[in-house]
């Protein structure tokens, strides 16, 4: 398929989802948009249990009840315990990555299957968490924009000035220059929000602007993850549920790490305040 028509697929597939997606987070109740997210990271259980080399239907629901079951007792944790316990797995997860193809030993089906876990179930405890604060639908929104304009200012920095290569053996159309591209992006939004938005986002900018850097130093990192993750399994894309975006994981990759790290920078914020 041409470069143009991809594009023409993303662009249609995303003019439809995302003024649901944003009109979901502003106006469903936490209850309603929980159980549609976890919908949503149970189609991403399904595509990783592929992932894994479990490609049976049995083996793939058993693996999406195991993640089900998780979410559900993860409610009962306070939020800031799994939100810390994903700060550590995504440091484990750099390390993953950062060595690959040199992957930590074990790393067979099982031990992938357990780290699909931490991938999908701490970004439901944070987007919950963060939409039942005041505000917290603006919260919520202002993360995925920030998500949103970060993929897009790296995609376009890479393309204009990418030189050199972030990590060549994970995701070889990633470049420095995109990344920064991402984080000039981040900054102007993470300075530009709190004045625009001052009842819902933090007044402390530089330690706000902190916060939105690192969840989108950590997006990066849940993106080059995955595709470490699909690179081991052979494989180009998660899914082929999006027409021109791959699989539900595909789509949602970066949020899963910026999630929890964002909530967690939040909380922090507002205990030091």
């Amino acid at each position: 398929m041409s470069i143009s028509r991809t594009l023409e697929r993303r662009l249609i597939t995303a003019a439809v989802l995302l003024p649901l997606v944003v009109a979901g987070v502003l106006g469903l109740p936490t209850v309603v948009l929980g159980l549609i997210l976890a919908g949503a990271l149970g189609l991403g259980a399904w595509e990783w249990a592929a992932l894994c080399g479990w490609h049976g239907p049995r083996e793939r629901v058993s693996y999406v009840a195991a993640t089900g079951l998780a979410l559900g007792l993860s409610r009962w944790l306070p939020a800031h315990w799994v939100l810390a316990a994903a700060l550590l797995w995504w440091c484990l997860a750099l390390v993953w990555v950062a060595r690959y193809p040199r992957s930590p030993a074990g790393t067979g089906p099982v031990t992938v299957g357990i780290a699909g876990m931490w991938v999908l179930v701490p970004p439901w405890t944070a987007l919950t968490e963060l939409h039942r604060w005041g505000h917290g639908p603006v919260l919520v929104l202002f993360l995925l924009v920030m998500i949103w304009l970060a993929d897009s200012a790296a995609f376009f920095a890479g393309r204009r000035w990418g030189r050199v290569r972030l990590a060549p053996r994970a995701s070889p159309g990633k470049t420095r220059e995109g990344m920064w591209g991402a984080l000039g992006a981040t900054a102007v939004l993470s300075l530009v929000g709190p004045r625009l938005l001052p009842a819902a986002l933090p007044a402390a900018l530089l330690p706000f602007l902190l916060v939105c850097l690192v969840t989108v130093l950590t997006s990066v990192l849940g993106d080059l993850f995955e595709s470490v993750i699909k690179r081991q399994a052979g494989v180009k894309d998660s899914g082929k549920l999006l027409p021109g975006h791959g699989g539900i994981l595909d789509r949602i990759d970066s949020l899963t790490a910026a999630a929890p790290v964002f909530a967690a920078g939040l909380w922090w914020l507002g205990r030091a305040a």
